[in-house]
């Protein structure tokens, strides 16, 4: 029947075989992040433990496996099961088999990954959570080697990463005045929120060359996303603009798996005939007499259908002046609302946290030692990491800090586990200057930071330049708990 090859997307299975493995192996790195860090974070004796969570929240309205019952034995054991589901995927064994089989494995992949997201709290309310859930549960179905990839479900991840771009293109020319006037990524580089090796040469460009950065992040995400509904191959011209533009940002910063979640879901528009025209191993005709079982079929149809109608509220929101940024329309994760840095924030502010072995706070040749963290700029000698697509969730809401309020329950407790020399807390850290033991008083001070100029560099070796500006909380021992207002 005519209407069943078109459902059949021959052309495809390169775009398939990246689709799959792809995604699983960032589901393999998000569940290896929560395994490393969810229980000092999160845990039964973490900052802001998930059983206290479910006590107050009686009732969750979002589903999880940890809504009866939470340990970290249990939490350990659910990322175990994750990360070896996705490991059989990256190797493409479950693809192996009928259709149905890696169908299962992306969907529990998915739900575990879920029961994690809705009981993470702050820890777990970054927007590339909800894109990943999306791109787990819509990669489900695109079948197994047996079948030819469906058509539908291409369409729809070309959906996923048109909300994805044109959302956050979108969010940007509705806020701040620095996108509209080309001065965004004058700032950019030296403030976003975790930077990598290259930030600081990138920050350094002529401001010329910023404003391009800033025309060609427009034309990325404003017009080159409509392309990718395009007959071919205007489709593949249009997915490899928006593989280039994201491996930029991947170079010039560290925004966890967020990148790379839009590299993976681009080459759902690449068609097998353009990937082997660039690159020649790449074989054609992969599917020759495979045929779509009728069950199959069907499933696939209903997901569509499903999908389709949870896009309403998204496609609505994509047009409103009102438009929602990383919003969650269902309580099963699904079809959601993306975008980030609708504003540029203009100087960087780092919260830095000392600690002292002395009996008293404030005396005039106290010593206090600075607590050094994996990702965020602290001494300012050091190269920043590439950390990307791994997910350092303290370091991240380090940098949220200044822009909302210091006097946070989980940074309050942070500081306490600082004066317990709390090990998984520590584990956290880059650096803990005191080998383990534990010091009478800790601070949090507040810090303007900038990247050294090439001048100040060979002078000095510094990488950035910073200033003090005040005591954020003044010293405090342990339990102490003192809450100066802002």
């Amino acid at each position: 029947m005519e209407w069943l090859s078109w459902f059949d997307a021959r052309d495809y299975e390169f775009a398939r075989q990246v689709l799959q493995r792809g995604t699983a192996a960032l589901y393999l790195v998000a569940f290896l992040s929560t395994l490393n860090q969810f229980p000092a974070l999160l845990g039964e004796r973490g900052l802001l433990p998930v059983p206290d969570f479910l006590g107050l929240a009686r009732r969750l309205d979002r589903p999880t496996l940890f809504t009866r019952h939470y340990s970290d034995r249990f939490l350990r054991a659910v990322c175990w099961a994750g990360m070896a589901i996705a490991a059989l995927l990256v190797a493409g064994l479950p693809q192996t088999g009928p259709p149905w089989v890696p169908m299962l494995a992306f969907l529990t992949l998915w739900f575990l990954y879920m029961s994690i997201v809705n009981v993470g709290q702050t820890f777990y309310g970054f927007g590339w959570e909800i894109l990943l859930l999306e791109a787990g549960f819509t990669v489900a179905f695109l079948g197994s080697d047996q079948t030819p990839p469906p058509t539908t479900i291409l369409i729809l991840i070309a959906w996923l990463v048109f909300r994805l771009e044109f959302g956050a293109g979108m969010i940007k020319i509705r806020g701040g005045r620095e996108w509209r006037d080309m001065t965004a990524m004058f700032y950019h580089h030296e403030t976003q929120p975790m930077p990598g090796p290259l930030s600081r040469q990138a920050h350094l460009l002529p401001r010329a060359l910023h404003k391009v950065e800033v025309m060609g992040n427009h034309f990325a995400q404003l017009v080159v996303p409509f392309f990718l509904f395009a007959p071919q191959p205007l489709a593949s011209i249009a997915a490899s603009v928006i593989i280039v533009t994201q491996l930029w940002l991947v170079g010039t910063g560290n925004f966890a798996w967020l990148n790379w979640v839009a590299i993976v879901l681009a080459f759902a528009a690449l068609s097998d005939p353009v990937a082997h025209a660039v690159f020649p191993f790449i074989p054609l005709e992969w599917h020759a007499g495979a045929e779509t079982p009728g069950w199959w079929l069907a499933v696939v149809v209903l997901v569509t259908l499903l999908l389709l109608v949870l896009s309403y509220r998204p496609l609505l929101n994509l047009f409103s002046r009102q438009q929602l940024m990383n919003a969650s329309f269902n309580r099963w994760r699904l079809v959601n609302a993306y975008g980030a840095f609708g504003t540029v924030t203009k100087q960087r502010i780092e919260i830095v946290v000392e600690g002292t072995l002395d009996a008293e706070a404030n005396v005039p040749d106290g010593r206090w030692l600075e607590y050094g963290f994996k990702g965020k700029p602290g001494d300012v000698r050091r190269l920043s990491r590439q950390w990307a697509p791994y997910h350092l969730r303290l370091d991240w809401l380090m940098w949220f800090l200044p822009l909302r309020t210091v006097h946070e329950d989980w940074f309050y407790a942070f500081m306490d586990k600082l004066l317990e020399a709390d090990k998984p807390t520590l584990g956290l850290l880059g650096r803990d200057p005191f080998d383990g033991e534990r010091p009478r008083w800790v601070r949090a001070r507040s810090y303007l930071y900038r990247f050294a100029s090439r001048a100040e560099f060979r002078e000095t070796g510094d990488r950035w330049v910073r200033v003090l500006l005040y005591d954020a909380i003044p010293p405090m021992e342990l339990n102490s708990r003192r809450r100066q207002l802002p």
